[in-house]
């Protein structure tokens, strides 16, 4: 079927090993320098979350570029969904492992981050130094309707992929069900749904299977307008477990967290504000499962709470405006140690308290992801092609087009009826958001125009009004 004019190849095989080489005439190898310049692209243009994220990254990778084919985008996406953290970073971290190996792989996940950090550090300056500034308030209300669109459609894009028959419809149904309503935690539910994915391969012989699900199912469907990828070499050695190497990979995680803790800890010294910053948010890192939201809950309880490093207020704005920057949702974190330092800076001026106070907890957030993709992924893809996991791991993934959901609608109300379903709703942001979701659907417009214009559009009506 042509594409924008160009006939499209056909879907090779699945050949079951790890890259296969593209026949003549498809797209060549990427090389690494064209790999980093998508990333640091991906770094200023990965607004909407998480959900957003990812959708931007399989229209350019798989779709666009071609860079993997749809089955092994999912197979990452399934792996990164089970782990603390970020799985947008990690996904793109695991994906740039797996085309040029641990270079690659730190590249794209230091990009996905970077511009994030300076981007945040600005804005929380500014809001700490002076306020709630009109200009940007104004911004932040063209921002959010937008926000909600790219959820909403990030959840169409990732459902067509990837509920492909009436178990996974359920699956999905069952997963929105019970986050939303009944407010069962993340990790539950990909529990349940993983072990309800491998209960229905067992019990549904395959000819049921066939007749009950879509076409195609065995193996996620590839689009006609996503052919399959152009990769980069047959079975890669780095992509074959290794003790030593994961040894090794271990070792240097330990080294990089060790080394910067104890020098922290000689400049501030260990009952400073930034110590504990850097302890505490390790700890966040390894067992905050289900993604920022998770992480904020658990951070909150403790920030707010325990050990009262900023209020209650302070930490709603702070997610405010990390949803509205690119980068992964969780710099939310970077905001809460910037505010930490500021309201506590223990002898220092209170901005380079700050400062410190972001960077300890931005790089005490992210190191570990470096490292569960680092000792995981060669796991991860020697089982690519088990069966039983594979089904398993399918019904995690479309137990997460659920969760997307339940994200998209609980921004809705947040953004639409910020006053509750009985105050009214607020037609300027549902007006907007309703054309960004069809400018998204209809028009296919790059994201990050989109969200300029929601932000454009937000700071004309407050200068006008």
């Amino acid at each position: 079927m042509p594409v924008n004019g160009q006939p499209t190849p056909e879907p090779m095989a699945a050949t079951g090993t790890a890259l296969a080489v593209p026949p003549a005439g498809e797209a060549p190898a990427v090389s690494f320098r064209e790999a980093l310049r998508f990333w640091i692209k991906l770094g200023f243009i990965s607004f909407g979350g998480p959900a957003g994220q990812i959708a931007i990254m399989h229209r350019e990778i798989v779709e666009r570029r071609r860079w993997i084919s749809e089955e092994r985008f999912l197979h990452a996406l399934n792996f990164c969904m089970l782990l603390p953290g970020p799985e947008a970073q990690q996904l793109a971290t695991y994906i740039g492992w797996l085309m040029h190996r641990v270079r690659g792989g730190i590249a794209a996940g230091a990009f996905f981050v970077v511009p994030s950090i300076f981007i945040l550090l600005g804005l929380s300056y500014v809001y700490a130094a002076y306020g709630n500034v009109k200009a940007i308030a104004g911004v932040l209300s063209g921002f959010k309707p937008v926000v909600v669109a790219l959820i909403l459609e990030a959840v169409l894009r990732i459902g067509r992929r990837t509920l492909t028959g009436r178990t996974h419809v359920l699956i999905a149904a069952a997963a929105f069900i019970a986050i939303f309503f009944f407010h069962v935690p993340f990790p539950l539910i990909v529990l349940t749904a993983g072990l309800t994915g491998l209960v229905m391969a067992k019990l549904l012989p395959e000819k049921s299977r066939s007749n009950s699900e879509a076409p195609g199912s065995e193996q996620p469907a590839i689009s006609q307008a996503a052919p399959p990828a152009a990769t980069l070499e047959p079975a890669p050695e780095h992509t074959v477990p290794s003790g030593r190497r994961a040894f090794r990979t271990l070792a240097v995680g330990l080294l990089l967290w060790i080394v910067p803790l104890f020098v922290l800890a000689g400049w501030r010294g260990w009952g400073s504000l930034h110590v504990s910053e850097y302890s505490f948010f390790t700890r966040a890192a390894f067992v905050t499962f289900g993604g920022a939201y998770a992480v904020l809950t658990y951070v909150s309880q403790a920030a707010v709470g325990s050990y009262a490093w900023l209020t209650q207020a302070q930490m709603v704005d702070g997610l405010a405006l990390a949803e509205t920057t690119p980068g992964p949702l969780i710099m939310v974190l970077q905001f809460v140690g910037f505010m930490a330092g500021w309201n506590h800076p223990q002898g220092m001026i209170p901005a380079q308290s700050a400062v410190t106070g972001a960077l300890v907890t931005t790089y005490a957030t992210f190191l570990p992801c470096f490292l569960f993709i680092f000792l995981g992924a060669p796991y991860v893809e020697v089982l690519r092609n088990n069966r039983h996991l594979t089904r398993a791991l399918r019904g995690i993934t479309a137990s997460v087009v659920g969760v997307i959901l339940n994200l998209g609608v609980v921004f809705a109300l947040a953004v639409i009826w910020p006053g509750g379903l009985a105050a009214g709703a607020d037609w300027f942001a549902a007006l907007t958001g309703i054309a960004a979701f069809c400018v998204l659907i209809f028009l296919k417009a790059d994201v990050v125009w989109v969200v300029l214009g929601g932000g454009v559009i937000g700071l004309a009506r407050t200068f006008l009004s």
